[in-house]
């Protein structure tokens, strides 16, 4: 077996229905298919039954840990030379696996990922959400890609693994959030071959609404600083972006009270991201949807970074007591 994809799962059935149809339709099948329920209300087995006449598929069940240790599992099931980690809520262009195999061919690395799109099916707002995770314009330069201020680091959506490299790093920590980015150290670290396949993109549904998107990004902002003392020299310039850009937004709103041409400056963003969103997007709704979201994402995300450096580096405060409802290793 060539390759194994490890979906973990939690009260999504709907989305590994999505999943599971889009890995039927693809053009290379050397693969198998492990689905790990992390202790879900809503399971998803009668769904994976569904299609086990049809994929080399496999549901096991556990209790709630998080995405981590979940992915963990499910590796250890694994029978691949390479474990393919993928979230849920993506679907899979029939390609992906073909593209994949034509990069390892070409230049072997002990691990890879790729980037993320909407699907033209994907609603106005996960579209907006979408743009504001990918754009040049906000912080989809610190994420990696052709036009990356960073290194590429595999997201856990797309991620790709040598089995043996895999279990040589003990795969992925206990941390709810930022262990992805914490996994992609170790590679580094380690002395592996870490490359971006630009050609093996997923669909990635993302959150659906703003409340549940503001909430992801700020929890990834608090991740960057618990990841900074962690490993001191993860931290770079690009990464304090978004707190700059809070830090700013915050200036310009309080200087516009005596000077409303320190508003302008906000203006003038926000018309860059709708203008170039709604022109990606070729739709104006979706332009106009990708302002909030874009603010949502920096702010969010700048807000939690401001946030934990403020407890955790001045105050000095233990993770688990500096943020009592989110769970760290």
């Amino acid at each position: 077996m060539k390759y194994s994809l490890i979906v973990p799962v939690y009260n999504r059935p709907d989305e590994v229905k999505e999943l599971l149809e889009s890995l039927l339709l693809q053009t290379y099948k050397d693969f198998e298919v492990i689905i790990v329920e992390d202790g879900s209300q809503i399971p998803c087995e009668e769904i994976v039954n569904a299609f086990a006449t049809q994929l080399p598929v496999r549901y096991y069940t556990k209790k709630n840990s998080g995405p981590g240790l979940t992915r963990n599992a499910g590796v250890s099931y694994a029978t691949g030379e390479y474990v393919i980690i993928l979230d849920s809520d993506c679907i899979l262009p029939s390609t992906y696996l073909e593209e994949v195999e034509k990069e390892i061919r070409m230049r072997p690395s002990d691990a890879f990922g790729g980037g993320d799109r909407a699907h033209a099916d994907f609603t106005p707002i996960q579209k907006a959400i979408n743009y504001a995770m990918t754009s040049f314009f906000t912080t989809g330069g610190i994420r990696g890609g052709k036009r990356k201020l960073d290194k590429f680091y595999p997201r856990s959506f797309n991620m790709g693994v040598k089995r043996e490299v895999y279990q040589a790093l003990g795969g992925f920590s206990e941390m709810r959030f930022g262990e992805d980015i914490d996994f992609s150290i170790r590679i580094f670290k380690g002395g592996y071959t870490c490359r971006l396949f630009p050609e093996a993109w997923v669909w990635h549904k993302r959150r659906t609404d703003l409340k549940k998107f503001f909430k992801q990004v700020h929890n990834s902002g608090i991740a960057r600083i618990n990841l900074y003392l962690k490993y001191p020299d993860s931290l770079k310039i690009v990464h304090t972006l978004p707190a700059l850009f809070t830090i700013g937004v915050l200036f310009c709103c309080l200087l516009s009270v005596f000077y409303p041409l320190f508003f302008c400056f906000i203006i003038a963003y926000a018309l860059l991201v709708g203008i170039d969103a709604a022109w990606k997007n070729k739709s104006l709704w979706i332009g106009l949807l990708a302002i909030p979201a874009t603010f949502v994402q920096l702010l969010g995300y700048g807000s939690g970074f401001l946030m934990a450096w403020w407890k955790r580096c001045i105050l000095h405060k233990k993770k688990h007591t500096a943020f009592e409802k989110n769970f760290y290793d």
